[in-house]
């Protein structure tokens, strides 16, 4: 009896995954150790010799985090902030990549280089003439103020991704819209933004991750503990303290990434809803 085979594409997908392994495991490595960490009672993170699964999970740590360090005014202001820079990035970056990409314009390439220039900026370098700027506004220790600031370094970048792709939708479905008596307001409604809304959804995903994530700017221009948002009230967890509560600061960090986990999940199932169905429903 012959040997059967085995199928080209199955060793091919075997082989790949082999040699993406170790890079899996060092990504997955410190999830691991976070979720270890805040499960394991107080007692047990100082003790000699390590211990990857506690033998038992004390849940009560992230119960004991929510109550003692206010985590949960963190979450909402950070909600907050995320949101509103996203709202904002959106509602500016969409028209603006729209005009590029169907209005094109001479000196059009300088401006859209101009656009990757001022990526160059780090926040850090222009974090002391924008802490002097908010506080001649009279806006210190403001959310609003902090999400128009994010708003403003991740405009440039959603207009360069959205341009991009806008400039690949095929002109000639709004030209037939029109020629059916589609005004233009309605065909960008229901025939050009259900095409570009993959590209929306990964700019959204970007600029949220970037204002949840973003702590330089936050902790020169956020003052007060109610204000908060979570890297510095995470950060608070590890600084002026003798001893560090590693375990409350473990359940933190992992409560953080939940709320950017459930929102790339959801963002990517109307991702592929998009690629795969948004051309028939044109």
């Amino acid at each position: 009896m012959a040997a059967k085979t085995v199928d080209p594409m199955v060793r091919r997908s075997f082989l790949m995954w082999l040699a993406l392994a170790p890079l899996l495991i060092c990504n997955l490595f410190p999830f691991a150790v976070m979720i270890s960490t805040a499960l394991t009672p107080e007692q047990d993170i100082y003790a000699q010799g390590t211990q990857w699964i506690p033998e038992t999970f004390t849940w009560r740590n992230f119960v004991d985090m929510w109550e003692t360090v206010g985590f949960g005014g963190a979450l909402v202001n950070s909600l907050i902030v995320g949101f509103i820079t996203t709202v904002m990035t959106i509602l500016v970056a969409v028209p603006a990549a729209y005009a590029m990409a169907r209005r094109p314009f001479k000196g059009m390439q300088a401006f859209r280089i101009f656009l990757l220039i001022t990526q160059m900026f780090s926040p850090v370098v222009l974090v002391i003439g924008l802490f002097t700027l908010i506080v001649g506004l009279g806006l210190l220790d403001s959310l609003v103020a902090l999400s128009v600031l994010y708003c403003c370094f991740h405009i440039a970048v959603a207009i360069w991704m959205l341009q991009s792709y806008f400039a690949s939708i095929p002109i000639e479905l709004e030209h037939a819209s029109w020629l059916e008596g589609a005004s233009k307001a309605y065909t960008l409604r229901k025939v050009f933004l259900p095409l570009a809304a993959p590209a929306m959804a990964v700019v959204a995903l970007f600029t949220f991750i970037g204002a949840w994530n973003e702590y330089a700017l936050a902790l020169a221009l956020i003052r007060s503990s109610e204000t908060y948002t979570l890297p510095l009230k995470i950060a608070a967890l590890t600084g002026g303290r003798y001893q560090i509560e590693w375990h409350h600061v473990m359940a933190a960090t992992f409560v953080a990434t939940i709320p950017v986990s459930i929102i790339f999940i959801w963002l990517q199932r109307h991702l592929i809803a998009g690629l795969s169905g948004g051309a028939v429903k044109g």
